[in-house]
């Protein structure tokens, strides 16, 4: 084997390694990173807890990529570290899918036509094709996600085709054949495979290159069955460099991963050797085969998760001696908040679809600590209570709090490729966390109104309170359908907002009108005008900013303004615009509106 053939076999292990790259994710797009999400709403149920982990790595193509999610989930709060245990189990078992799909290469070796049809030599140039083509010319994100799909099992199979050439002369080295000699020695192929693994990051790459051996008749089951022993191990360094910096909980799951395929391994080692110190398995001198590699590694991915199964909570004992729990930890609590906040983990952003629904479900956290706040406030204006006051203002530190971090993570996730959904809903995300921080803002602003109010012992005219009491329902039920839009992202729902929004503009109006009139007659004082006069304007800002979120979730061109779109509404949807304008104008209709200027 000649400089040459050793360039041509990196060459052939990049274009392998960047394959399942691509092809996983293709995959993870496809799915719109719903799998991963289910990853972190496993219930207790340990059975669908390893059937999961097996699917999601199975589309992620990666036991590594998997576990490092695990990391993040539990680092965030998502995921019970007595779960991550059995995730893992599954994780191992998806990631046998990959060295199948690549024992496709050794199909039609036998000269059948049709065998040879199946050989994925023969039809992934096809595929190739017929991806590159669908990625030029397509506009469909879903079609070019599955177009990744072909490019990227394309590109893998060339890979291997161009390893199992580079190598091809070693099938007449004797000195090479010594060395694959050397890898019968448990302990020394397990090292081996662990060092491979570790520096390349890919137990599915390690485990590429044991079939490419086998497929070239260079190594035998003896001294193929130790490297992927250690490729197993190997694998656990990406979840722990992954670690590096969360919490304990989620470097101790980072350390499952570990023990568990550590446990596993010296398990095989113990039954398998003595049984063959007994038996003399006769296979493991015999030349493997790239089918044998799948199969063997299947199985003890299966076998290993039956026999660990009952006991998995067992593998957490060395974790938590490694790792004990502190007096820190156990009084450590912390806001919400900050848990909340957790979701937000950089580890996501490989995966956009899963990073927006964890994105997503912490907006929808601000919008529910806003909408508490500023319902808050607005209690406070018949029943002023300092605590309460103080929560107001509590709940507008932690919406801002939610607003610098959301926007940083949005920012970052922002850069990555993802589909037309996904930015869809990036983009709503993105414009309405800075309208429910306006919102808490106008909150602690009504919250002061209030207490103003109380420690004057100022009091409302009945006309002055009646009004306000239907201007004050029209402000919470905007909020309310305003938030629940963004929630359940309901466009019919949002293309109500905008008509209250109308209605509650002329309210401000017509009570301010009132006002001036009962001013007149002496019936109310200036210094309880310039009250009201806050409270209203305070009002038509968070229905304005409750405008702008429904406009965000209506609007699907993006290069357009707010108040250009909110005005193609009104024109465009001018008769139905105007009917709904009538409808909330007869709900929210002001008491005694044709009286003589006392109301």
């Amino acid at each position: 084997m000649n400089l040459f053939n050793f360039f041509n076999f990196i060459g052939g292990l990049a274009l392998f390694l960047y394959g399942i790259n691509v092809m996983g994710d293709g995959l993870k797009k496809t799915s719109g990173g719903k799998l991963e999400g289910i990853l972190g709403k496993i219930t207790s149920n340990r059975v669908m807890a390893v059937v999961i982990g097996a699917l999601v790595t199975a589309v992620m193509q990666s036991s590594s990529a998997t576990t490092v999610m695990i990391v993040g989930f539990v680092n965030s709060g998502l995921m019970e570290l007595a779960k991550s245990v059995y995730v893992i189990m599954g994780a191992n078992i998806g990631a046998t899918i990959t060295p199948w799909i690549m024992s496709l290469s050794s199909v039609g070796s036998d000269g059948s036509l049709f065998l040879q049809l199946l050989k994925p030599t023969s039809f992934a140039p096809i595929l190739a094709i017929i991806g590159v083509f669908i990625i030029l010319i397509s506009k469909s994100t879903k079609r070019k996600n599955l177009a990744l799909i072909f490019v990227g099992f394309a590109v893998l199979i060339f890979g291997m085709e161009t390893m199992s050439d580079s190598i091809e002369p070693l099938s007449e080295s004797e000195s090479f054949s010594h060395l694959m000699m050397i890898f019968k020695n448990p302990l020394i192929g397990t090292f081996i495979g662990i060092l491979l693994t570790a520096v390349i990051q890919s137990s599915s790459a390690t485990v590429g290159m044991i079939q490419v051996l086998s497929t070239a008749g260079l190594i035998t089951y003896g001294s193929a069955i130790p490297l992927m022993i250690g490729a197993n191990i190997g694998t656990c360094a990406t979840a722990l460099l992954s670690s590096i910096g969360t919490s304990r909980n989620a470097r101790r799951s980072a350390l499952i991963h570990l023990f568990y395929n550590i446990i596993r391994g010296v398990l095989f080692f113990i039954v398998f050797y003595s049984l063959n110190m007994i038996f003399r398995f006769a296979f493991l001198d015999r030349h493997s085969t790239a089918v044998g590699i799948a199969f063997f590694y299947t199985c003890l991915s299966i076998a290993s998760a039956i026999v660990l199964f009952p006991i998995g909570n067992l593998i957490l004992k060395p974790v938590y001696l490694t790792l004990p729990v502190t007096e820190e930890e156990k009084e450590l609590k912390g806001i919400e908040a900050k848990r909340n906040i957790k979701l937000l983990d950089e580890r996501f952003l490989a995966s956009p679809g899963l990073a927006i629904a964890q994105s997503k479900q912490v907006a929808v956290d601000m919008a529910k600590h806003t909408r508490n706040g500023l319902f808050t406030a607005i209690d406070l204006l018949t029943d002023y209570k300092e605590k309460k006051a103080k929560k107001v203002v509590d709940l507008e530190d932690v919406v801002d709090h939610y607003e610098d971090e959301l926007g940083n993570y949005l920012v970052k996730l922002g850069s990555q490729p993802m589909s037309h959904e996904d930015s869809t809903q990036l983009s709503i995300i993105l414009h309405s966390i800075g309208d429910f921080e306006r919102i808490s803002d106008h909150a602690v602003n009504i919250m002061e109104t209030a207490r103003e109010k109380a420690e004057k012992g100022l009091r409302f005219s009945k006309k002055a309170e009646e009004e306000l009491n239907v201007y004050t329902t029209a402000v919470k039920d905007i909020v309310t359908m305003a938030f629940d839009a963004f929630e359940k992202t309901d466009r019919p729902l949002a293309a109500n907002v905008e008509p209250i929004e109308e209605v509650i503009d002329n309210l401000n109006q017509d009570i301010k009108t009132h006002h001036i009139k009962r001013l007149r007659k002496g019936k109310c004082s200036i210094e309880m005008g310039f009250i009201l006069s806050d409270l209203l304007n305070n009002y038509e800002r968070v229905s304005d900013h409750c405008s702008n979120i429904a406009l965000s979730i209506l609007q699907e061109n993006d290069h357009i303004g707010v108040h250009e779109f909110e005005d193609e509404i009104v024109n465009k949807n001018n008769e139905e615009f105007t009917k709904l304008v009538r409808q909330f104008s007869k709900k929210y209709e002001l008491p005694g509106r044709s009286s003589d200027g006392d109301d």
